[in-house]
């Protein structure tokens, strides 16, 4: 009986032993993450092989397992930059990135977990700098909205090439101008169309006039063709030919009487 206790007691220091190895030892990485293994008594960082996926995963429980989200993620900037005449531009944008999952340990080796602030926060604003730069506010309020975007995302991602992080879009949602500098854009863009409606109406008028005069032109020309064509032999067979078709009318009678000017008959209905 007093045995029992001296075995019993090793015995439950062993499993509380195994209990903390299995814990410390055992790594659970969730949807949308992935593992970066670290080992303390070997090469520090695992470069070489692809990162730990989703799911349980046993480990020695000396090394660790540092858990990226690998999902696209989104980085939303207010930056203050300025236009090419020195005018100051606030800019809003978001950034849709992701680690590149097959370098994940390089990223963590080189850049830690803090990757976001120490390489895509400080490219994205440099490239922003740099196209803003290029424009002039007008430029930005009206129709270079689209170019700027598409510029800095590719300033940006050429930035990022070398740095284990894959840029997927660069969205500017709102450029925003000094109150001053909007209101005399606005109100040159209205004169400016208020100046496109008048030409547009004095083409259309001088389009209207000119028609009118090719329409007339034309039927002065046909008018001037026919009557040089209309000889006294051609009406005289017109009017004959008319008279003969009054003649075979059942509904018509008439008298022919002599004849009228130019050898043409008189005709006479009932009345």
């Amino acid at each position: 009986m007093d045995k029992l206790p001296k075995i019993g007691i090793p015995v439950i220091i062993i499993v509380i032993i195994l209990i903390i190895v299995i814990a410390k030892s055992a790594v659970t990485v969730g949807s949308g993450e992935a593992g970066v293994l670290y080992k303390t008594f070997d090469d520090g960082v695992v470069i070489d092989k692809p990162p730990l996926g989703e799911g349980f995963h046993l480990v020695a429980p000396w090394n660790k397992v540092i858990i990226y989200e690998v999902r696209q993620q989104e980085l939303f900037e207010k930056m203050k930059v300025l236009s090419s005449n020195g005018l100051e531009i606030q800019i809003d944008a978001s950034a849709w990135y992701q680690p590149v999952y097959s370098d994940l340990g390089k990223l963590h080796q080189n850049l830690g977990e803090n990757y976001l602030q120490r390489v895509i926060q400080p490219a994205i604003r440099s490239a922003a700098r740099s196209v803003v730069g290029r424009y002039t506010p007008e430029q930005l309020y009206s129709s270079k909205r689209d170019a700027i975007q598409d510029e800095i995302f590719t300033e940006t991602k050429k930035i990022l090439e070398q740095q284990f992080v894959q840029l997927n879009e660069v969205l500017v949602r709102d450029v925003t101008l000094p109150m001053t500098i909007k209101d005399a854009i606005e109100r040159k863009l209205k004169q400016e169309q208020e100046s496109l409606e008048y030409e547009f109406r004095l083409v259309t008028a001088a389009k209207e006039a000119e028609k009118v005069i090719i329409e007339a032109q034309g039927k002065a020309d046909a008018n001037r063709i026919l009557s040089a064509s209309l000889t006294d032999k051609i009406l005289q067979d017109k009017g004959i030919e008319a008279t003969m078709k009054l003649a075979e009318s059942p509904n018509s009678k008439v008298v022919i009487i002599g004849s009228g000017k130019d050898g043409m008959p008189i005709i006479l209905g009932n009345q």
